[in-house]
């Protein structure tokens, strides 16, 4: 994979931005490797930051600053997608204050959720998260968990044909309701879908990200590290010899190029609260990606450990 053109400006203008408006950080042109959001060919950098409990620090200054330090090398690293929810505690506003500090990157492409019960309620929900991240409109909103799916679906896809939403999308995790999550695929024209995908976790391979592929719709994939215990499993353990092969320096790399390498994939969203391990995420999304072959031993050596 190549480095889109629209990836190149977008890393040029943040550069550009970064300079007008002087925050501390100056934004790298990275080259990261992309994959096209299927329902319009945008690219986006294959990882992404998450901000499930990393990012839910309230009000603690230190914590904050350090949140920030986070999407600071996030973005200076070439990244673009934020993903969050009202689910996630303070970490909507914290995303906030951390775009305020670095200027608002105009690389950011921010996603977030609705998650009420009621229908009714959504508009409201949505306004008060845009209002935490600061920004004019979020490019992606999904109905998280598929709650009160129904009514949110027809929300979202009002505001995208009112240019108030470029994205629409639904999630769900640890594999829950994938037999619903399916028939809500095959019925509505969505844009994303997030789910759970890791070396361990693979379900929606039977599935789910085949028919992603078949509909045109762009995978967002979570918990790619089982919330940090899948990586803990392995601390200690030897990476394989073969792994130097596809580029792989740590087990973060290990991990997130499998994710990412799958077809269906268009990026992964680990959440992290330290600096070094946003810069070990990033170096998944750089070249080379492991064959299907390499991927089957990848999970082969996992599955003996």
């Amino acid at each position: 994979m190549k480095l889109s053109r629209r990836t190149l400006l977008a890393s040029l203008a943040a550069a550009g931005g970064a300079a007008l408006l002087g925050p501390r950080v100056a934004f790298a042109q990275a080259a990261l490797l992309t994959k096209p959001i299927p329902s319009t060919g945008e690219a986006l950098p294959l990882i992404g930051l998450g901000s499930w409990i990393t990012f839910n620090v309230g009000d603690d200054p230190v914590a904050r600053d350090a949140c920030a330090e986070v999407m600071e090398a996030f973005f200076a690293d070439g990244g673009r997608m934020i993903d969050s929810s009202p689910m996630y505690g303070s970490a909507q506003s914290v995303i906030g204050y951390g775009l305020n500090k670095l200027g608002y990157p105009p690389s950011l492409f921010s996603a977030d959720k609705v998650w009420t019960s009621s229908g009714e309620d959504g508009p409201a929900q949505i306004e008060d998260s845009r209002t935490h991240w600061g920004v004019p409109r979020f490019d992606l909103l999904q109905v998280h968990n598929l709650v009160a799916w129904e009514e949110h679906l027809a929300t979202l896809f009002a505001m995208k044909a009112e240019g108030k939403l470029r994205y629409v999308g639904i999630t769900t995790s640890h594999g829950r309701r994938h037999r619903e999550f399916e028939a809500i695929m095959r019925k509505h024209p969505l844009d994303f879908v997030q789910l759970t995908y890791n070396v361990l976790d693979r379900e929606v391979e039977r599935r789910l990200l085949p028919l992603a592929r078949e509909k045109g719709i762009a995978v967002i994939a979570n918990r790619p590290f089982q919330q940090g215990v899948l990586i803990r499993s392995l601390e200690g353990q030897p990476l394989p010899a073969w792994a130097a092969e596809i580029g792989t320096r740590n087990w973060a790399e290990f991990l997130l190029k499998f994710i990412v390498s799958h077809p269906a994939v268009t990026c992964a969203i680990p959440a992290t609260s330290k600096v070094a391990h946003v810069r070990e995420n990033m170096g998944a999304a750089r070249a080379p990606l492991p064959d299907e072959a390499t991927r089957r031993r990848m999970v082969a050596y996992v599955e003996e450990i």
